[in-house]
């Protein structure tokens, strides 16, 4: 658990940074370049970053062509052992950069070429091939109007007696695996030692048969909330984002349920071999100024992972962040090393327990 404890630390520095100031590092201005293809993962944080990044980089003559995924690395390593590079920038998430950069699909960072301090990155020393972007969490939500509040994340995801119906979950096996555990009984400190056995995986498995019947996959992060707002299931997973999008701007009265909710970062990664490598430097040194961080959450409720951005928040979106110090009480930190490990294995299995 040495992985997940440097996570913990991590995000109590997020915490402690969001309570702070200090200076605002300088970014060079964005010079006009090839068009650049950046893909991420589509939806309300797409359009937050849209919002805050491409729109200003394209003001500053900068040309952008979007593109979306579901975080499938195998996409980007196709394209890189082709020598057919065609995304210049990859938002991923920590297991895929610690995969990506372990197996060399992903270029090494030169962190003086981006002109920042590396030092000021939550996160910054977790892997030499990608930049931390934005601090998000994985969490369930439920309908106020139409459902009485849990007693827990597990009452709400595995009890079907107190609260028969359908739920959404992600078609993943990352952190339904480690939920699925923790409903088991297993406490939170020996998840990976037992997800890390044949017998774990098992046990994990076993839990999710007693809700299968009663699951709705989802596969993209807007699916969640979309399908709780039509009233299809009666609990959802999602990205804590996406909720906060759908209670604030869509105005839905949806509870987010900060139990052992599964924070994670996301980052921005540059496939090698790419074609346009100065722009994709310039781009993201442009995304990492704190002030553009700092903005980005006026549109999706992600912790920005430039300490010297937390200061630059709005504090009444602080709240709703998910190292606010209330929302930490329970918090599970999942251990990317072990899904860089062990990843491509679990998913595997998992899919061949949903074709089941």
């Amino acid at each position: 658990m040495e992985e997940a404890s440097r996570m913990k630390k991590i995000v109590t520095l997020l915490g402690a940074a969001l309570l702070s100031s200090s200076a605002i590092l300088a970014v060079a201005p964005a010079h006009a370049a090839d068009e650049l293809t950046i893909t991420s993962w589509g939806g309300s944080y797409s359009e937050s970053q849209r919002k805050a990044f491409y729109e200003p980089f394209i003001a500053a003559g900068n040309k952008i062509t979007e593109a979306e995924y579901n975080g499938e690395i195998a996409k980007v390593r196709a394209m890189v052992e082709a020598k057919a590079v065609t995304w210049d920038v990859v938002d991923v998430d920590t297991q895929t950069a610690l995969a990506g950069c372990a197996e060399g699909t992903f270029e090494t960072i030169d962190w003086a070429k981006l002109g920042l301090d590396r030092s000021k990155f939550i996160g910054g020393d977790v892997t030499d091939c990608a930049v931390p972007n934005i601090l998000y969490s994985t969490v369930a939500a439920y309908d106020t109007t139409k459902t009485k509040a849990p007693a827990n994340l597990f009452e709400a995801l595995f009890d079907q007696t107190k609260y028969p119906g359908k739920r959404a979950l992600q078609k993943s096996p990352f952190v339904n695996l480690e939920w699925a555990l923790m409903a088991d009984g297993v406490a939170a400190g020996d998840v990976y030692k037992v997800l890390g056995t044949e017998e774990g995986v098992e046990r994990a498995l076993k839990k999710l048969d007693t809700i299968k019947k009663d699951v709705i996959w989802w596969e993209s992060g807007a699916q969640g909330p979309q399908l709780l707002a039509d009233g299809q299931v009666v609990f959802a997973t999602s990205w804590n984002g996406r909720f906060f999008s759908a209670m604030k701007i869509d105005k839905k009265p949806f509870q987010i349920i900060w139990d052992y909710q599964a924070p994670d970062w996301d980052w921005w990664a540059i496939p090698k071999g790419t074609p346009k490598l100065d722009g994709a430097y310039r781009f993201i040194s442009f995304a990492s100024d704190p002030q553009r961080m700092a903005d980005q959450t006026k549109w999706i409720s992600y912790g920005p992972a430039n300490k010297d951005a937390a200061p630059l928040v709005d504090p009444t979106i602080l709240v709703d962040l998910p190292s606010a110090p209330d929302n930490l009480k329970t918090v599970f930190y999942p251990d990317p090393q072990f899904w860089g490990d062990k990843g491509d294995e679990l998913r595997e299995r998992f899919n061949a327990w949903l074709a089941q």
